[in-house]
């Protein structure tokens, strides 16, 4: 079975959700809904949908519903990108490479990670026998 689908809103609070494992809808609604004029009743509408799809886990404290993402931010974004890959770009890389080709907006941070990404993966397929 696949995972569950995502939106836009639920993939930025639990981002904000995992590095802060723990914390109660109150405590979410005063800082990520509060920024963004989300109403408290909206935060724990989000988290609940959230945790029946599995994202998020929660335990009773004191009286206190506390939530926690399942995964890292860095395994979500991943799980994300290879759904997206697999699913919009048919399992291609091709269009995205062409993407990132053509596009300016690339720091020559991102720049240095996607070369050193390529040489870790050029070293693998060498040591590997290639194919």
């Amino acid at each position: 079975m696949s995972e569950p689908t995502i939106g836009e809103q639920e993939l930025a609070l639990l981002r904000y959700l995992s590095d802060r494992p723990g914390v109660s809808v109150g405590q979410v609604a005063d800082a990520f809904g509060e920024e963004r004029g989300l109403a408290r009743s909206t935060i724990l509408t989000m988290m609940e949908r959230l945790r029946k799809k599995g994202y998020l886990s929660r335990r009773l404290v004191a009286g206190v519903y506390r939530y926690s993402a399942q995964t890292s931010s860095a395994e979500l974004l991943r799980g994300l990108v290879g759904r997206f890959v697999e699913k919009s770009l048919g399992g291609s890389l091709a269009p995205f490479v062409a993407y990132l080709n053509e596009t300016r907006d690339l720091s020559d941070e991102e720049l240095k990670d996607l070369e050193d990404l390529v040489s870790k993966l050029q070293a693998e397929r060498q040591k590997g026998g290639g194919s």
